[in-house]
């Protein structure tokens, strides 16, 4: 790699201690039998009045469930290459199967490298419909007969107290995902948790800091950087393709790009043209609406500041839009989204993705026209609300470049320019010699599949790092809890990725940390 393009040290990735219990273990640390499930009643008073209950009463609350003895599906009966026989496979628990969480589960009930022992939801229906489509997808394999051995939650850490789960998978809004992550941790499960992985910046460092305590992978649901087409244009620019790079584009939107009129009747601001052209997530009280028959509100909520039930939470305004990420007490609006998975593709391709930005511009300082984060190499990452303002406002690429999508960025070096958003258009670049380079003279818009799921599994299996570890995941997340903070306090930030904190700027150092609700803790 160019020594302009030289890679940001962080503090050293410890190598991961794996001590488990002998027992019931094959040689490769996984548990080999799965044969007892514990059926919890969705009526079970396990709610957020109970965050540091011991086992012990956690197992009086299984005591009044049913014992099932599920059938484990046969590799035989999968009827696909490279399976593993029943006592081998991975045992996954799926927690929260919203948007991305129904994804997750179909994801895992075909895959033979897995088992899916549970599914957990506060909504009775999502958890219900979860694991009827894994028992079925079983049954089916089976070609025989029923199946249950998938077993619906109420509270997640009822499915963490199985001595049979090695694994979870967490899907719920995004105030929940550092502490459900850390207590699976702390339970001796390895965790995929989508992104962003945290809801502020003190939250994910100690999200990172649990995981290598307690020796587990952790794989960030940015799956983005593990198609093939996306990782190849990553691996270009950061081994000096397009030279020193420059620059770099990216898309922010403000609410209003996502959900338009849908919470100006309950804006606390005066004027709605204000808030839809926040950059950042909002507070704002919404009148309490009656709560659906079959959903733990209370247990939705959390950790997170009380809020009353409104559909605007719940339910999503339109297709791909996460309902609760215009609120700050829930979401990262544009991190939520899709800045996330722009965040950890940028950072990989140029070599940064385990530290951060040193500045934070912002467009009040007249340095730059759009939200500006600045690395100690000196490029520089602009957030732009939409792709003219990269040939309009900066000039950086042809008028007739094809930018299109959101996952991604445009990078912007000496020799050239090349795009990494294939959702939505296809790869493009130039002049035409880099693109021949790259074999992508065709301008390729089928981005092809991902193995960010196999990723994870095959390093449970090894104990190395995904692809996507933890502290990766922490630093995408932590560039948007950057542009937010930066946002909210409506001027330029100077910030050390090493220390983690603001420069003399106290103010901006309080919006570091938010507080849970009582009594959850971590």
């Amino acid at each position: 790699m160019l020594e302009c393009i030289a890679r940001i040290q962080s503090p050293t990735f410890d190598a991961r201690s794996f001590n488990e219990r002998s027992h019931g273990k094959n040689d490769k640390g996984l548990r080999t039998c799965c044969y007892e499930v514990v059926t919890m009643k969705d009526s079970c008073n396990s709610r957020h009045g109970l965050p540091n209950a011991s086992r012990r009463q956690f197992l009086r609350h299984a005591a009044l469930g049913a014992f099932a003895v599920p059938q484990l599906v046969s590799a035989a009966a999968l009827g696909r290459s490279g399976f593993r026989p029943p006592s081998e496979r991975i045992t996954v628990g799926i927690i929260g199967r919203g948007l991305m969480g129904a994804g997750h589960v179909n994801r895992m009930a075909n895959d033979p490298q897995a088992q899916v022992l549970g599914v957990c939801d506060v909504d009775r229906q999502r958890r219900e419909e979860g694991c009827r489509l894994v028992n079925e997808t079983y049954a089916q394999a089976r070609q025989q007969g029923h199946y249950l051995g998938c077993v619906p939650y109420v509270d997640y850490r009822e499915m963490l107290l199985r001595a049979d789960l090695d694994a979870v998978i967490i899907a719920t809004p995004d105030h929940w995902h550092a502490l459900q992550a850390m207590d699976a941790a702390r339970a001796g499960k390895d965790v995929y948790c989508e992104k962003p992985v945290s809801l502020s910046l003190a939250e994910g460092r100690e999200l990172v800091n649990a995981i290598r305590r307690y020796g587990r992978v952790f794989q960030t649901g940015t799956q983005y950087r593990s198609i093939p087409i996306i990782r190849r244009i990553c691996q270009f620019v950061r081994q000096g393709g397009l030279g020193c790079i420059k620059s770099v584009f990216t898309i922010w939107q403000p609410l209003a790009a996502f959900f338009g009129d849908r919470i100006k009747p309950y804006s606390h601001q005066a004027q709605w043209g204000e808030l839809g052209r926040s950059h950042a997530p909002v507070a704002v009280d919404l009148p309490a609406e009656p709560t659906p028959e079959g959903l733990d509100w209370d247990l939705w909520v959390g950790p997170a500041p009380w809020h009353p039930y409104h559909t605007l939470y719940h339910k999503n305004p339109a297709p791909g839009v996460v309902p609760w990420s215009f609120h700050e007490d829930f979401g990262l609006a544009s991190s939520t989204w899709f800045h996330s998975h722009a965040a950890d593709v940028i950072q990989y391709a140029l070599g940064v993705e385990e530290s951060g930005p040193v500045e934070i511009h912002h467009p009040a300082d007249g340095v730059y026209p759009t939200l500006t984060c600045r690395y100690s190499n000196g490029v520089l990452l602009h957030h732009v609300e939409h792709y003219g303002q990269v040939k309009d406002l900066y000039k950086a690429v042809p008028a007739g470049a094809q930018l299109s999508g959101l996952f991604g960025g445009i990078f912007v070096g000496e020799r050239g320019w090349i795009t990494s958003m294939t959702s939505g258009g296809p790869i493009d670049g130039g002049p035409e010699e880099i693109m021949v380079e790259l074999g992508l003279h065709t301008r390729q818009s089928n981005p092809g599949a991902n193995n960010h799921h196999a990723n994870w599994l095959e390093c449970i299996r090894s104990r190395r790092p995904p692809s996507a570890h933890e502290e990766i995941g922490h630093r995408a997340a932590a560039l948007g809890q950057l542009v937010i903070i930066a946002s909210k306090l409506g001027r330029s930030l100077k910030w050390d990725p090493v220390k983690e904190e603001f420069v003399g700027d106290e103010a901006a150092n309080r919006l570091r940390r938010k507080t849970y609700r009582q009594p959850w803790q971590i």
